[in-house]
């Protein structure tokens, strides 16, 4: 079994309020959860406005299919996130 800690740093220009900010990430926890091989969760950068943080555990059979895995997902926040991506890291377990 493979397992990646995956997390994004974003970045939220012109928010003003969490409700916002809630708004423009655009529910990645509902869209990503529902996949048995992916939790997530904001992981930091709660009380800011401007900026959010977001971890995602991938776990797969093979070091492939977890990289997948998380191309994927960080494809998929660089199109439907209304922010810009601005840090990327990949922690293997």
């Amino acid at each position: 079994m493979h397992i990646t800690i995956l997390t994004l740093t974003f970045a939220l220009p012109g928010c003003r309020s969490l409700k916002e900010k809630r708004q423009r990430m655009g529910g990645l926890h509902e869209r990503f959860g529902r996949n048995p091989a992916i939790a997530v969760c904001e992981s930091g950068d709660h009380d800011r406005h401007d900026a959010s943080e977001w971890s995602f555990v991938v776990v797969g059979g093979t070091s492939r299919d977890v990289a997948s895995l998380c191309s994927e997902i960080e494809d998929k926040c660089q199109r439907t996130v209304d922010g810009r991506v601005m840090d990327v890291s990949r922690e293997l377990l």
